[in-house]
């Protein structure tokens, strides 16, 4: 089963080239970030036309998070526990009917979180601290999980082609990074940096300043695995030449595939 996480930064932006990527990647279940959209005005017909089951937890003009998938969906959820004040569509999960070992998968767009210090840096924090409860709650369960999305965290210098440049970013700063590494701790694996493990491996280059032409990016989309499914893990991969097409996104697709 291949999974894959893509940032792809506005359904509208994105209608011819996402379809192209699904038909020459085929991935059986993929995690969108920054669909940027209301559930009633995501274009779900192109991609039930391919032969995805579609769910949406949207939102107007920012943020929204979806999953498309060939294979059954079961217990779909839409939005991360711990606070109910929390508005922002950042978190979808669903069960993946995978014959005897289903797989929940949590989609998740994390909080940027600059200008930090500030509100939105304490959002970011307390968001990812809710996420380790949930995290926690699925292990405790032995379930067969995977979070993958857009983290908005650069874990290490080398996930960086210029670290030094992060600096006082909130991509990069100690506690966000350290509270990626407790989740990380808990016992989930980095699946790309197990096959990926040296420098040069980036998920995203900005618009400006010529970042691609001059591979100035950074890794922070990833996928983490839990303890099951890392050992079903057989290969992982980023889809980089994705984002020197016609009107790309500023991040490209993050895969894995697992053994059934």
């Amino acid at each position: 089963m291949k999974l894959a996480t893509f940032n792809i930064n506005g359904i509208k932006a994105r209608i011819e080239a996402l379809p192209a990527w699904l038909a020459e990647a085929a991935p059986d279940v993929v995690v969108l970030q920054e669909i940027k959209s209301v559930d009633e005005a995501f274009p779900r017909e192109v991609f039930e036309g391919l032969g995805y089951r579609v769910e949406t937890h949207g939102q107007k003009g920012f943020n929204g998070v979806a999953i498309l998938s060939k294979l059954p969906l079961n217990d779909v959820r839409r939005g991360l526990p711990g606070d109910d004040s929390d508005e922002q569509a950042r978190w979808i999960e669903a069960v993946v009917d995978a014959g005897a070992r289903p797989v929940r998968v949590c989609g998740l767009y994390l909080p940027n979180g600059n200008p930090a210090p500030g509100p939105k840096y304490d959002y970011k924090l307390g968001w990812m601290a809710r996420m380790e409860v949930r995290i926690r709650e699925m292990l405790a369960a032995e379930e067969h999980f995977v979070c993958l999305g857009d983290y908005n965290v650069i874990p290490l210098a080398v996930d960086a082609a210029k670290p030094e440049a992060w600096v006082g970013d909130a991509l990069f700063l100690p506690e966000a990074r350290a509270a990626f590494r407790r989740m990380a701790n808990l016992g989930l694996t980095d699946a790309v940096r197990v096959r990926e493990p040296g420098p040069g491996v980036y998920t995203f280059w900005d618009y400006q300043a010529g970042a691609w032409e001059r591979n100035n990016g950074i890794r922070i989309d990833h996928v983490m695995c839990s303890p099951q499914v890392a050992d079903r893990l057989e290969e992982a991969g980023i889809d980089k030449a994705v984002r020197g097409r016609d009107k790309p996104s500023d991040h490209v697709p993050v895969w894995v595939r697992i053994a059934a």
